[in-house]
C-alpha cells in the first residue's frame, strides 16, 4: 500500500475516534428503551444487503436508520448504533473476511460521517434559521452521503493509483437518489413519532423491512434473469464465434485478421460515442464480416496474384451472401447492415449498393477503414505485409474518397496504440479445425456409394430451392472440387485428343455448352486440334487466320470474347451455302510462358448465353490447360521426329525399316507380291551449287510431295536420308510397275523445272521384287540400291536408250 494511502487512513482513524469519542462522553440516552428498539432494527438492516440490476454496488438499508437516528435520538446513541452496525456489516455473510485496518477504516469514516450529520441536523445555525425540518433532514443526509462515500473513494484512488473523483463518481454517485429517499423515510418516521409516538413507529419499520425483504426477491428474480440473459447472450457470441471459425475454415489468413479487426473497430467506435447496441453490433460484425466468402470459390480467395476482371466480379457477392446468411441469425442489433457495407465507399465508389457518405452505416464505416488497414498490415497470399506507418499512409490517402475522415482521424491519432492494444487483447481464441485429419474407420453406406453422374444429376435437380447462398455456397463447393479433378487429369496424359476429350466432359458441368473447339496456333494460323457437338464438321473445317474473326481477334489480341457472334469467323456463317443454329461464343486465349498456343472457344444457340462468371470458370483452367496442350503438342513432336524426316515431311528409315518388316510378314502370310524401289536425284548437287542449299531442301520437300501425288493411297514413301527416297509398292504387278516408275521420273522433272526454272535434275531407280530378290529387308534394299546405281553409271555414259515396242507400250525406256 502506499504511504499516502497509509496516512490517509491515520487520519481518518484518528479522526473519527476523536469524533467518537467527543459524542459518547459524556453519555447521554433519554429513553434506553427506545434506543435498543432502534438498535435491534439498524442490526437487522445492515444485514439486508440487494445488489441492485445494472449496478455494481450493493445497498443495504443501514443508512435508513443512521438518518431516522440522527431524528430521533442523541448523538452518544447515534454514534453507537453507527458503531454496531458497521461492525455487523465486516462480518456478517462476509465472503472475505476483512483485515483489522478496513474494519478500522470503515468504522471510523462511518463515525465521521454520522457525527458530521447529526451537526448538521441538530446545529443551532440550522435550528434558529428559517430552514424547516425537511431541509434540515436532506442537508443532513446529502452530508452523510458525500463523507461516508467520500471518504471510501480518496483511499481506493490513493491505493490503486486512480483519480479518486473518478473512482467516487463510477462507484457511489449512482446511490445517491437512494439516500434522499432515506431520508424522506426517515422524516416521516420521525413526524409520527412526535406527533403519535415512537411506538407507532417501532411498528411500523417491521413493515418496511418486510417490502424491502419483498424488494429483494425481487431483485433476486431479476438478477436471475439477468444471468440467464446472459448466459444465452454469451451463447449467442459463441456462436458467432463458431461462425468465424467456419471462415477459418476457408480462408486462413481470416482468423488473426478478424480477431484484429474487432479490437480496432471497438475502440474506434468508442471513440466515436456509439451506443451499446452499435457497439454490440460492431463486435460481431467485426468477426463475421467475411463469412459470405464461403460462396467464393477457394482457388480465388487464395489466388496468389491480382484477381481478373471476372473473379473479382465473383469476389463482390460476398457482403450480399454474408447478409443474407446472417438474416437468418435475428441480431437485436444492427449487424447486417454493416456486414452489407462494408465494402461501400465514401464517395459512393464501392459495393455492393453504391451507398456514400453518411449513408453508409457508422459501423461499417468503421469497419472499412480497420479493415484494409490491418488488411495492408498483413501478409496476404499475393504480396507481402506493408509496414504499420506505411499502411496507416496509404489508408490517410484515401481518407474523403474511400473512408470517413472522422474514422480515419482517429485512426491517425491512435493507430499505434491500438497496434499495442490488439496484439496484447485478451481475444477469445477460436482454435483451429482438423481439416487435415483422415478418418480410417467407416465402411459404405447400406446403399453402396453414389455413382458420380447420379451425384451431378442430383445436384442439377434438386427437390427443393433451397436459400440463394445455400445455392451459392453449393456452386462454389462444387466448382472448386470441379477444377480440382479437372488439374489432375490435364496433367494425367500426354495424348491431345484424350486430354482435351477428359476438358470437355469435365468444363460442360460447369459451363453448358452446345459446340467445343480447341484451335491450336500454327504458321499464323488457328488450325481445329479438338472439335464435337453442333456443326463439328464445319468447325473442324476452319483455318482461321492469326487476328481474324472471333477466335483471331481472341489469340492476337490476348484477350476474352464474351457472348461474340460465331459467323464472323471466317468461311464459316459468312459462307451463304453453310448454316447453324449458334448464335452466342465465349472465347478464351491458351498462353503459356512462351505466348499463345491456341484458343478455347464454346459455342451456344441462345443468344447472350454465356455470363461473366462462366468466363471466369474459363480463364482459371486456361493456364493449366495450355501447359497441358503444349506438353502434348511436344510429346507429339518428339514422338513424329523419332519416326519421320523433318524436311520433307515423309518417314525416315527407322520407320521405313518397321514398316519394311510389317510388310514382309504380311507378304510371307498372305503371298502378296510387294516392290521397293530405290530413287536417287540425279544433278542434286549441280543444284546446291547454283542456287543454294535452301533451293535444294525446296526441291527435296517438292520432290517428296511429287512422289507423294504420284503413288496410291496405301505405298508407303520414305526418305533414306540425302536425296535418296524409297517406295513401297504392295500388291503391283511387274507392268504396273513400269508405268509408276515413269511417272515417277517425269514427276521429279517437273518439280525441278517449278523449283529451279529448267530441268537440272532427273530420277534414277533401282527396283527389286520380294521373293524374287529376297526374302529380307535388307535383301530388298540391297538389289533395289545396286540396279540403281547401275542405272545412274548408264546415264553418267551417256549410253542411249534401247527402245522397244513393249517400252513403247508401256511408256518407259530403260537403259541399254
Amino acid at each position: 500500500m502506499p504511504l499516502k494511502a497509509k496516512m490517509y487512513i491515520a487520519l481518518i482513524a484518528a479522526s473519527g475516534l476523536a469524533a467518537l469519542c467527543f459524542a459518547v462522553y459524556p453519555w447521554e440516552s433519554q429513553n434506553l428503551m427506545r434506543f435498543g428498539f432502534y438498535l435491534a432494527l439498524a442490526l437487522i438492516g445492515s444485514g439486508s444487503k440487494v445488489r441492485l440490476p445494472g449496478i455494481t454496488g450493493t445497498l443495504s438499508v443501514y443508512f435508513l436508520f443512521v438518518l431516522l437516528s440522527i431524528v430521533e435520538l442523541q448523538l452518544p446513541e447515534t454514534m453507537v448504533i453507527v458503531a454496531a452496525a458497521t461492525l455487523l456489516q465486516c462480518y456478517w455473510q462476509a465472503k472475505n473476511r476483512p483485515s483489522a485496518a478496513q474494519v478500522v477504516f470503515n468504522t471510523t469514516s462511518n463515525f465521521l460521517a454520522a457525527a458530521a450529520a447529526h451537526l448538521t441536523y441538530q446545529s443551532g445555525l440550522v435550528i434558529f434559521s428559517s430552514l424547516g425540518i425537511p431541509v434540515r433532514l436532506g442537508l443532513a443526509a446529502i452530508v452523510f452521503f458525500v463523507i461516508n462515500t467520500a471518504t471510501v473513494a480518496i483511499v481506493i484512488g490513493l491505493t490503486e493509483g486512480r483519480s479518486p473523483r473518478q473512482v467516487w463518481t463510477e462507484s457511489y454517485f449512482w446511490s445517491f437518489p437512494y439516500y434522499m429517499v432515506g431520508a424522506s423515510v426517515a422524516g416521516f418516521f420521525g413526524y409520527l413519532s412526535r406527533t403519535v409516538g415512537w411506538e407507532v413507529v417501532v411498528m411500523l419499520i417491521p413493515v418496511v423491512l418486510l417490502l424491502f425483504r419483498g424488494y429483494r426477491l425481487y431483485l433476486d428474480r431479476l438478477e436471475s434473469e439477468k444471468l440467464h440473459a446472459e448466459e444465452v447472450a454469451s451463447l449467442h457470441l459463441r456462436t458467432i464465434e463458431a461462425l468465424a471459425l467456419s471462415i477459418e475454415a476457408k480462408d486462413h489468413v481470416t482468423h488473426d485478421h478478424v480477431q484484429r479487426v474487432q479490437v480496432y473497430a471497438l475502440e474506434v467506435g468508442k471513440e466515436l460515442g456509439l451506443t451499446k447496441d452499435e457497439l454490440n453490433a460492431l463486435q460481431a460484425a467485426s468477426l463475421l464480416h467475411d463469412i459470405g466468402k464461403l460462396a467464393v470459390p477457394e482457388h480465388i480467395i487464395s489466388k496468389p496474384g491480382k484477381l481478373t476482371s471476372e473473379e473479382f466480379e465473383k469476389m463482390k457477392i460476398h457482403p450480399i451472401v454474408g447478409a443474407e446468411i446472417l438474416e437468418r441469425v435475428r441480431f437485436p442489433y444492427p449487424v447486417v447492415p454493416i456486414v452489407r457495407s462494408h465494402h461501400e465507399k465514401w464517395d459512393g465508389t464501392g459495393y455492393p449498393d453504391g451507398l456514400k457518405g453518411d449513408e453508409i452505416p457508422i459501423g461499417a464505416r468503421i469497419l472499412s477503414a480497420v479493415d484494409c488497414l490491418d488488411a495492408l498490415a498483413s501478409d496476404r497470399q499475393y504480396r507481402r505485409a506493408y509496414p504499420l506507418d506505411k499502411a496507416m499512409g496509404i489508408v490517410a490517402d484515401e481518407s474523403g474518397s474511400s473512408f470517413d475522415p472522422r474514422v480515419v482521424e482517429i485512426l491517425k491519432q491512435r493507430y499505434r496504440e491500438l497496434e499495442v492494444k490488439a496484439r496484447t487483447a485478451n481475444v477469445t481464441e477460436l482454435g483451429t479445425l482438423s481439416t487435415d485429419a483422415k478418418v480410417e474407420r467407416g465402411a459404405a453406406p447400406g446403399a453402396g456409394f453414389e455413382e458420380a453422374a447420379e451425384e451431378a444429376r442430383a445436384a442439377s435437380c434438386p427437390a427443393a430451392a433451397p436459400a440463394d447462398f445455400l445455392i451459392s455456397i453449393a456452386a462454389a463447393r462444387q466448382e472448386v472440387q470441379a477444377l480440382f479433378e479437372m488439374a489432375q487429369e490435364l496433367g494425367s496424359s500426354l495424348s491431345l485428343p484424350e486430354t482435351l476429350s477428359v476438358l470437355a466432359a469435365r468444363l460442360k458441368q460447369l459451363v453448358p455448352f452446345d459446340a467445343f473447339a480447341i484451335y491450336v496456333a500454327r504458321n499464323e494460323k488457328l488450325i481445329p486440334e479438338y472439335v464435337i457437338g453442333e456443326d463439328h464438321v464445319l468447325f473442324s473445317s476452319l483455318e482461321i487466320p492469326m487476328g481474324q474473326g472471333l477466335s483471331g481477334w481472341v489469340a492476337d489480341n490476348r484477350k476474352p470474347v464474351l457472348n461474340g457472334n460465331p459467323s464472323v469467323e471466317p468461311g464459316y456463317l459468312n459462307d451463304p451455302k453453310k448454316f447453324s443454329k449458334l448464335n452466342s461464343a465465349v472465347a478464351v486465349p491458351l498462353e503459356d510462358c512462351s505466348g499463345v498456343i491456341g484458343v478455347l472457344a464454346l459455342y451456344r444457340s441462345d443468344r447472350n448465353a454465356f455470363t461473366r462468371d462462366q468466363l471466369r470458370i474459363l480463364q482459371a483452367v486456361t493456364s493449366k490447360l495450355a501447359v497441358a496442350i503444349r506438353n502434348s503438342l511436344m510429346y507429339r513432336q518428339a514422338a513424329a521426329t523419332a519416326t519421320t524426316d523433318y524436311l520433307t515431311g515423309l518417314p525416315n528409315t527407322r520407320s521405313l525399316f518397321m514398316h519394311l518388316d510389317a510388310e514382309l510378314s504380311r507378304c510371307h502370310r498372305s503371298g502378296e507380291p510387294l516392290t521397293v524401289l530405290v530413287c536417287d536425284l540425279d544433278g542434286f548437287k549441280e543444284v546446291n551449287d547454283r542456287f543454294g542449299h535452301l533451293t535444294g531442301n525446296r526441291l527435296l520437300a517438292r520432290t517428296a510431295t511429287a512422289l507423294k501425288d504420284c503413288c496410291r493411297e496405301y505405298d508407303y514413301i520414305a526418305r533414306m536420308g540425302g536425296d535418296e527416297f524409297v517406295v513401297v509398292l504392295p500388291g503391283m504387278d511387274e507392268n504396273a510397275c513400269k508405268v509408276r516408275l515413269h511417272q515417277l521420273e517425269q514427276a521429279v522433272e517437273q518439280a525441278s523445272v517449278e523449283v529451279c526454272g529448267e530441268r537440272l535434275v532427273s530420277l534414277s531407280i533401282g527396283k527389286a521384287h520380294f521373293r524374287q530378290h529376297g526374302g529380307t529387308v535388307e535383301d530388298l534394299l540391297a538389289e533395289a540400291d545396286r540396279q540403281m546405281y547401275g542405272n545412274k553409271q548408264h546415264r553418267k555414259r551417256g549410253r542411249p536408250l534401247r527402245i522397244t515396242e513393249e517400252v513403247v507400250n508401256s511408256g518407259y525406256a530403260i537403259a541399254d
